[in-house]
């Protein structure tokens, strides 16, 4: 169990709260990976990888060091008073993303089960609530626990997928296809998926060593990114016919024709925006938490819960702008922003005070 905690429970929640606003619906790997090729696309998701585990790395370290467990404390830690910047990305993301999240699981319980789509959205604030309202070990179990299914479920589409459209998938793949810069789309998709990492840092807490955060970090990239391969390698060989679909993965499923698996897809799809929603929210409720303490006060769970039903219900207002352009114009103007004011200072300003503080242990 401890060594679940302090290497592997860190990448769960990442994962867990990346897929969503990552690739949860097959919109995002069409907008940023598939839409630079088949190949383009597979060298995009290996440089977004290895840009999301040097930066976890950084972070837990930094995080470790300055006991700072939550995204305030982190941030004014490592940029000042320009702190607040980091916020105003965040909490933009954050509605951005429960955007998606609403309209997501609207959509799931309209398409799938042919329920109206309002009962898709109450149904996700109340479960995110509950998730909310049971603090750190409710969330921390569930994104665990979750993400065994997630891998299961990813794993028999990707296998359905080989099986059934097997010949046009190594065919997409031979033809070497890349467009337009790869490089952009890989760091585009980690900028912006790297605002999830708050709700991360109160996972560092288990922690021990230097140790303990290389290795978490090195394992975050990949445990967040193997569903998304499976999910790309399985719709390239619909190129380019699917970079025009609203959500992609409903187009997948309908060609398997299984509706055994497309209601176990949706049921797994579901349970990962619970916990996007949850865990972008609770980032927000510790920061707001630690305010609450420096005051000698403690955050009521139901004030977390209705937090958090209150912004996953702006977040469906939101929404109705629509997905695609949520994703395509939302996800990249955030993007750069999360690049110079969080990738670049933890990488160069955050190393240099991870040094000075280990000099200074020394002394």
């Amino acid at each position: 169990m401890n060594v679940l905690r302090r290497y592997l429970l860190p990448g769960f929640v990442f994962q867990s709260v990346v897929i969503a606003g990552g690739y949860g619906t097959g919109r995002e790997l069409a907008e940023f990976f598939l839409s630079r090729g088949p190949l383009g696309g597979l060298l995009a998701m290996a440089l977004s990888t290895a840009v999301w585990s040097a930066v976890c790395i950084v972070s837990y370290e930094f995080a470790r060091v300055f006991r700072a467990f939550e995204y305030r404390s982190f941030f004014q830690k490592l940029l000042g008073r320009g702190w607040i910047a980091f916020e105003f990305l965040y909490v933009a993301l954050m509605m951005i993303v429960l955007a998606v999240i609403a309209a997501s699981a609207g959509s799931i319980t309209q398409e799938t089960f042919g329920l109206p789509y309002l009962v898709g959205v109450l149904g996700i604030l109340a479960l995110v609530g509950f998730l909310v309202f049971g603090g750190n070990r409710t969330i921390e179990r569930a994104f665990a626990g979750w993400s065994g299914v997630l891998y299961l479920v990813y794993l028999i589409f990707f296998v359905m997928c080989l099986r059934s459209f097997g010949p046009s998938i190594q065919a997409s793949f031979a033809s070497g296809v890349i467009e337009g810069s790869w490089i952009r789309g890989g760091f585009e998709y980690a900028g912006y998926n790297l605002g999830v990492l708050p709700a991360v840092l109160i996972t560092i807490r288990h922690h021990r060593n230097r140790r303990d955060t290389f290795i978490a970090g090195l394992l975050t990239g990949p445990i967040a990114m193997i569903p998304a391969l499976l999910f790309f390698v399985a719709i390239a060989g619909e190129y380019p016919g699917i970079l025009t679909e609203v959500v992609p993965v409903n187009h997948m499923l309908d060609a398997l024709g299984s509706r055994g698996f497309q209601i176990a897809f949706q049921v797994m799809l579901f349970g990962t925006l619970v916990e996007t929603g949850a865990g972008m929210i609770h980032a927000v409720n510790e920061r707001v938490a630690r305010s609450y303490s420096e005051r000698d006060r403690v955050l009521p769970p139901r004030t977390r819960a209705v937090a958090a039903i209150g912004m996953l219900g702006l977040g469906a207002l939101i929404a109705q702008f629509g997905l695609t352009p949520l994703i395509a114009q939302g996800y990249g103007m955030i993007t750069w922003g999360y690049l110079f004011v969080f990738v670049l200072p933890v990488l160069t300003w955050g190393i240099y005070l991870i040094r000075r503080h280990g000099s200074a242990q020394t002394a």
